[in-house]
């Protein structure tokens, strides 16, 4: 397959004919092998649209898989999650003779409707994580992962009844459980990687504040924030909350008040000048937020300051 287009992949069925694989026995769920699937059905590069839930754990696969705005190649076993109508791009890798392994999950959407899942899916941040944000799995995480699935694929391989939609639901349920529990793991066991992080919000922040195209460009925004770090928002909002208990927005907002305070201590600009240098159309906007995060107003912060000096 190569295809300059993305490919739009409707169903699980239309999965298993794209990669020559047999029939799906089931219409609206499937766990396929990657040992079954031949490599050689990729020529060069093809993007895919998924209309399906797509989890993976993934190792020795003989291309590299572009997601979001990063790339990652499959040399170690990782878990990461699609959600329907993302795009993965899967590129051909020569001279990799190692046995690819791990499995896939697809889930159609139809098949959670009428379950709480339906609705609850959604809040599992880690569907719209790019994949340098995919979850390393220790060999225990792994093993649990993996009996998951085995659960899954032997009820869906059994005798469907009235019962096994919802034995099938609990299942899916348990292994998003598990994982919002293994990325939570990550966030702690990869600390010096994440405080890098820290360090680098902090320094784009302040050249952000600090440059004069603020006044044209405006307050940053969470989505320009991560994109400047190749991180996806609710990647980067989950993990600075993790590591000091703050959202990205409550990040930002804390710089710029922290610039308006040295601004308003420092200087004779007026309330209404340093607001349009923070970026802000509106000064009435800009005492708002003040009050709120300093329990005072920028006047009422300018006089207390200046009478305790």
């Amino acid at each position: 397959m190569g295809n300059a287009n993305p490919i739009r992949v409707k169903s699980i069925t239309e999965f298993h004919r794209l990669w020559g694989l047999p029939k799906p026995e089931h219409p609206l769920i499937s766990v396929i092998d990657y040992s079954d699937i031949d490599p050689e059905q990729i020529n060069t590069s093809i993007g895919v649209i998924f209309g399906c839930y797509f989890i993976s754990i993934t190792r020795n696969m003989r291309c590299k898989m572009i997601y979001g705005q990063q790339e990652y190649d499959f040399d170690e076993g990782i878990l990461y999650f699609i959600a329907p109508h993302q795009v993965m791009r899967i590129e051909k890798q020569e001279n990799l003779i190692s046995q690819p392994s791990g499995w896939i999950l697809l889930i159609h959407p139809d098949f959670l409707w009428n379950t709480p899942l339906a609705k609850t899916i959604k809040q599992y941040e880690y569907f719209n994580y790019s994949s340098n944000e995919a979850l390393f799995l220790s060999e225990k995480e792994e093993a649990i992962i993996n009996l998951i699935i085995q659960n899954i694929q032997q009820e869906y391989h059994s005798n469907i009844d009235k019962f096994s939609q919802n034995i099938i639901i609990s299942q899916i349920e348990t292994l998003l459980n598990y994982a919002e529990r293994f990325y939570q793991r990550q966030f702690i066991t990869r600390k010096k990687a994440n405080h890098q992080i820290l360090h680098r919000l902090e320094k784009l922040l302040d050249d952000y504040f600090n440059n004069e195209d603020i006044v044209a460009k405006g307050i940053p925004t969470v989505q320009h924030v991560a994109n400047a770090l190749n991180l996806s928002p609710g990647y980067l909002s989950g993990l600075l909350n993790m590591l000091t208990g703050q959202r990205t927005q409550e990040h930002i907002h804390d710089k710029l008040i922290e610039i308006a305070k040295e601004k308003l201590s420092t200087t004779a600009l007026s309330v209404s000048e340093i607001a349009y240098e923070l970026g802000f159309e509106h000064p009435q906007s800009f005492s708002k937020l003040f009050k709120t995060k300093a329990n005072f107003s920028p006047m009422e912060f300018r006089q207390s300051f200046n009478r305790q000096n």
